[in-house]
């Protein structure tokens, strides 16, 4: 009997190391679906920040004009410095979107809990430029 059940616990670890990898892997690509410009838009007229999480030149080239730039492998430790408040709705981009993802999966699990990974900075910029803003 005790064979079985430690075949039992065996089985339920495997499982629970096997669902938690899925949860792992599945987070990243369900942030990264945010990348709606229209959406990223709306949050911005409501007032969210705007991060910028290119490069300082990348940023000098050409970026929204209220963006805030802070490079994504500082954004966590810069928010903490600068007490940016953890509910705080913000909006990042980059210039594809994945850095922007990375550096919003980094605001969550520092508590941040109004994110959003606008995407790109051009498919932002073109959208401005072809909608009306409220």
């Amino acid at each position: 009997m005790s064979h079985l059940k430690l075949a039992v616990n065996r089985t339920l670890a495997a499982f629970k190391l096997l669902l938690l990898g899925l949860l792992l892997t599945a987070s990243p690509t369900l942030l990264a679906a945010e990348k709606d410009p229209q959406l990223a838009w709306e949050k911005i007229h409501a007032g969210a920040m705007v991060l910028d999480v290119r490069t300082a030149e990348e940023f000098s080239q050409g970026h929204l004009p209220q963006a805030v730039n802070i490079p994504f492998q500082q954004v966590a430790e810069e928010f903490a410095a600068r007490n940016i408040p953890k509910d705080t709705p913000i909006v990042l981009y980059c210039r594809s979107g994945r850095r922007s993802g990375k550096a919003q999966e980094a605001l969550i699990a520092a508590g941040y809990t109004q994110t959003y990974n606008g995407g790109g900075f051009e498919g932002l910029s073109q959208h401005a430029a072809t909608s009306e803003k409220p």
